[in-house]
């Protein structure tokens, strides 16, 4: 059964190819789009990006942008939430409902502060203890992916697993 509703992870300018590997392999088996949106800080056909997203590439729906301005043309109009730790809001205060855009900023810095502050109001955080700097980027979006699934209840999930 397919989801009637759509999960898109989106990637601004990713920087370590393990964590966007792990990313796509979290988009694979949960049926969400990823979106890559350039610079990117490695080359795509990296092996440590092949290696993370194992086998599943060829299940992967992914769409690549030049720069944030072609995304926000195509897609600004959409449910897009912006993760950082600077946000007010956590991302378990949020109704999750239709189809959703998740956006991660590099690894070492994050989304721009201008971005997150013009979209404060989708802003959202992911608790953790003071004096912290960050998650993993791939922990941060399946943290992300699994609380909107949570959301609309695994709609078209296996309820139970078997050997």
């Amino acid at each position: 059964m397919l989801m009637k509703r759509k999960i898109n992870i989106v990637l601004y300018c990713p920087e370590i190819p393990g964590n966007t590997g792990n990313i796509a392999r979290t988009c694979s088996v949960t049926g969400a789009a990823l979106h890559i949106i350039k610079p990117i800080g490695f080359e795509i056909s990296d092996k440590t990006l092949k290696r993370a997203g194992l086998d599943y590439w060829h299940t992967l729906e992914i769409y690549y942008y030049e720069n944030y301005e072609e995304f926000e043309k195509l897609h600004g109009d959409k449910q897009i939430y912006y993760f950082s730790a600077h946000a007010r809001k956590v991302y378990s205060e949020v109704d999750y409902d239709g189809d959703v855009y998740l956006m991660f900023g590099p690894e070492t810095r994050g989304l721009p502060k201008e971005l997150v502050l013009k979209n404060e109001e989708n802003a959202l955080r992911i608790p953790m203890l003071e004096n912290r700097r960050c998650l993993n980027l791939s922990n941060c979006a399946a943290i992300a992916v699994y609380e909107v699934l949570r959301h609309w209840n695994f709609e078209g999930f296996l309820s139970e697993g078997s050997f």
